[in-house]
């Protein structure tokens, strides 16, 4: 593969990345549910609600 083309997929999974990362976090906040994340090493529980504020 080329170096344009590595840069171009590198691009469209990033995108695919964050849209997924949007529609989970909608998804949530209509169910007022709770996405578990690492935060310094330590997992935790964050209200999507919280996390949209942000």
């Amino acid at each position: 593969m080329r170096r344009e083309n590595i840069n171009d997929l590198r691009t469209k999974i990033l995108q695919g990345i964050q849209l997924s990362y949007k529609r989970l976090l909608a998804s949530k906040q209509k169910e007022d549910g709770e996405l578990v994340i690492s935060r310094d090493g330590k997992i935790v529980r964050v209200k999507a609600k919280d996390l949209a504020k942000q």
